[in-house]
């Protein structure tokens, strides 16, 4: 019987009594175990360390989202206040981690923060408030008590025909959450966009040189037990991992 295949999950860093802690919600962990996979949190830290040996054994990264930021200085843009708050020890990891997914052909998936810092890694820009631009608006949800509320699905997307996302979901209108300050600006070089809301927001795109490379700005996450669309999303990434799991086993039997 094949192993589920380990997926590593990007964290925060995380002030709580007096010390800094690595963590993410549990939503994501969950959200993985509920589609057959293991996950695995690689904790934050102030000293770089090399994962190479755990990414040999990994068969994809979760990039997750988070209350911080990608720094203004990853993407060529002076810091800002409206651009805060920053966590330089997860901007460390997670772009150590999408280098090193592209190179090896991990599935990679990014959700929210992490579709952000997969547009920066490939020469892309951010705008601090999305809300802030002309004719944009609603995409914020303020965090509440109510985390079903917060996470509450509230405007469609339109998944362009022919792309990943589409193999996915179908082409057409997807009924989405939307919970983000930041968005893509200038979506990086080599970037498909596969989908947009109907004020022009990019909500999604992929990498269509890897076998499995899709940022979201959407939570899929958070619905994977109920919606058939967020479910379809945590799938199909499940099943590149499984694949390239497959894949490894069978090469290190030959």
């Amino acid at each position: 019987m094949a192993k589920a295949p380990i997926v590593i999950v990007t964290t925060d860093t995380v002030f709580h009594r007096h010390m800094n802690w690595s963590g993410s919600p549990h939503t994501y962990c969950e959200a993985l175990a509920q589609v057959g996979v293991v996950p695995l949190q690689l904790p934050t830290t102030t000293t770089p360390y090399d994962v190479d040996a755990l990414l040999d054994i990994a068969s994809g990264v979760l990039l997750t989202g988070a209350r911080s930021n990608v720094h203004p200085a990853r993407y060529g843009a002076a810091p800002t206040e409206e651009a805060e708050p920053h966590d330089l020890s997860r901007d460390a990891q997670a772009f150590g981690l999408i280098e090193a997914a592209r190179a090896r052909d991990l599935p990679m998936l990014g959700i929210c923060r992490g579709f952000q810092e997969m547009n920066v890694a490939y020469g892309g820009t951010l705008v601090a408030k999305v809300d802030d631009l002309p004719d944009r608006g609603g995409h914020h949800t303020m965090p509440e008590p109510d985390v079903d509320n917060w996470f509450r699905l509230k405007h469609d997307v339109e998944v362009r025909e022919g792309g990943m996302l589409a193999d996915i979901l179908g082409a057409g209108p997807t009924l989405v959450n939307s919970a983000h300050f930041q968005g893509a600006f200038d979506v990086g070089e080599g970037l498909r966009v596969e989908a947009l809301a109907a004020d022009g927001t990019v909500e999604a795109f992929c990498d269509p040189t890897r076998t499995f490379c899709l940022g979201v700005q959407w939570h899929p996450e958070h619905w994977v037990a109920s919606d058939a669309a967020s479910r379809a999303v945590m799938q199909a990434f499940a099943d590149a991992a499984k694949v390239h799991a497959s894949g490894s086993a069978q090469r290190k039997a030959a």
